[in-house]
């Protein structure tokens, strides 16, 4: 892919991110969105959901929790779990991922659960796909000076890192 190309689709990524959160932010209408139990929890950041009475694999939007083989990987995968399996939950779909998944916010009895991780010291804020998302730098910030979570260990590694070393 040519140099431009590549500036050009990261761009566009960028831009339809800081829609996606303008959006949410602003409560739009049209926003796709439903309620449904939480049936599984496949890691911290990986979830179904019952819709339509089927189970909908999701992927939360705007925060990566460290892989279940890396540091910290199955104590994120726990703590969603304890906020959210078994649970009605209120989901809003922001994209769709590469893999098919739906990329969402999800809501746990009002409390937004990508936020509730960040705060655990459970994920890291994904600047990348959700750069307009204040309260999740807040929220990683006061976990990092807290030393909460995963910011306990010196020298935590960005789940994004760690798959370029360890594909799927």
């Amino acid at each position: 892919m040519a140099p431009k190309q590549a500036l050009t689709r990261r761009t566009s990524r960028v831009m339809a991110a800081w829609c996606a959160a303008l959006l949410l932010a602003s409560g739009a209408a049209g926003a796709e969105s439903f309620s449904g139990r939480v049936v599984s929890v496949r890691d911290g950041d990986t979830l179904e959901v019952m819709r339509g009475g089927k189970a909908v694999r999701v992927r939360l939007w705007g925060v990566d929790c460290p892989e279940l083989a890396q540091a910290f990987g199955q104590r994120a995968k726990q703590r969603t779990s304890d906020l959210a399996f078994g649970r009605e939950v209120r989901v809003t779909v922001v994209d769709h991922d590469r893999y098919g998944r739906l990329v969402v916010q999800v809501q746990v009895d009002g409390r937004d659960l990508g936020e509730a991780l960040l705060q655990a010291g459970m994920a890291w804020w994904y600047r990348h796909h959700a750069p307009g998302q204040r309260s999740y730098e807040q929220a990683e910030r006061d976990a990092r000076a807290a030393r909460r979570g995963l910011w306990a260990d010196s020298n935590p590694i960005e789940p994004w890192r760690y798959r370029q070393y360890h594909p799927r």
